[in-house]
């Protein structure tokens, strides 16, 4: 029997997730499972519990192709980062809540002890989220390539100046205006910035992407869906003053000047989530926002099916 490797992927500055960590590695350990550690991060727990010298650093004699999970201990934003290190290969994101919302994540912490079992177990379905494929053009030079599991969104650099926009849809002008910025989102992401920014929420299983302006001036600056197939546009208008800058998920940014047009079209390279319970995504919202449900009286004639 093969080897097994299962990336382990923790803020390790924080004790709670650091603590969380070394449980994770030293059940893995016990079942005979290499765990696998960015470098700092892996530094941080042998600092902490140097018997755990049996990992391996992310890079040297293990790459994200050789590992079959990646273990994330975090919220969202530890998921988006880790997101990033498996960037292309087959290893689905197995995602334990230390965070506040944890929208993407499958458990909490009081269930890590059975998360791991599970993943040891290979116990778990693989779900597949949509991302983006984000390109910068000034003139016809592609000067930015990069991606979003969330959102790729358009904003000004100064605090003091707006930014002038073109929005463009499948190669067509839709509308110009002023405004702080632009979400363009996918399903996933309609949850984080899109949704705080006034946007839809809209079910994963769907295909669509998101355009949600930010304080825009006009008089038609609605949110807007499309189908899997469209392409978003956005222009910073020469007549701007100052530049932009492109944000991906956070955590990825580029500066934009006047004339820069963003691009953003569906990426054939999905995120792959493992997911340990079936269940609808009308519950995730609930448990995730604390929604109000009091008055439902249950379903009612096959309301429940999809039939």
């Amino acid at each position: 029997m093969s080897e097994r490797f299962m990336l382990v992927v923790a803020h390790t500055g924080r004790q709670e997730s650091l603590d969380a960590a070394v449980t994770v590695i030293r059940q893995l350990l016990a079942a005979g499972v290499t765990p696998v550690m960015k470098a700092d991060e892996h530094s941080d727990v042998l600092a902490n519990a140097p018997e755990l010298f049996a990992m391996e650093v992310l890079g040297t004699n293990i790459t994200v192709a050789d590992v079959e999970l990646a273990i994330v201990l975090g919220g969202d934003g530890t998921i988006l980062r880790a997101a990033e290190l498996t960037r292309g290969c087959a290893a689905p994101l197995l995602g334990v809540n230390l965070g506040h919302v944890g929208f993407l994540a499958e458990s909490e912490r009081d269930d890590l002890t059975d998360t791991v079992r599970r993943a040891l177990a290979r116990d778990y379905e693989v779900e597949e989220r949509m991302t983006l494929a984000v390109r910068v053009k000034v003139d016809a030079e592609v000067t930015y390539e990069t991606w979003a599991l969330n959102e790729a969104t358009v904003e000004k650099a100064s605090r003091e100046r707006m930014l002038e926009v073109v929005i463009v849809v499948d190669g067509r002008p839709l509308s110009s205006f002023g405004c702080d910025g632009v979400v363009m989102s996918t399903p996933t992401g309609s949850t984080a910035y899109s949704f705080s920014a006034g946007g839809p929420v809209v079910w994963p299983e769907l295909e669509a992407m998101l355009l949600v302006p930010l304080s825009a001036h006009a008089l038609f600056a609605r949110p807007l869906v499309v189908g899997r197939d469209s392409v978003f546009a956005v222009e910073v208008l020469a007549r701007t003053q100052g530049t932009g800058v492109l944000w991906c998920d956070g955590r990825r940014t580029h500066n934009l000047p006047p004339g820069a047009r963003v691009i953003v079209r569906r990426s054939p390279v999905p995120v792959r989530l493992a997911r340990l319970h079936r269940g609808p995504f009308t519950d995730r919202l609930v448990n995730k926002f604390h929604l109000q449900t009091s008055g439902w009286r249950g379903l009612v004639d096959g309301e429940g099916t999809s039939a």
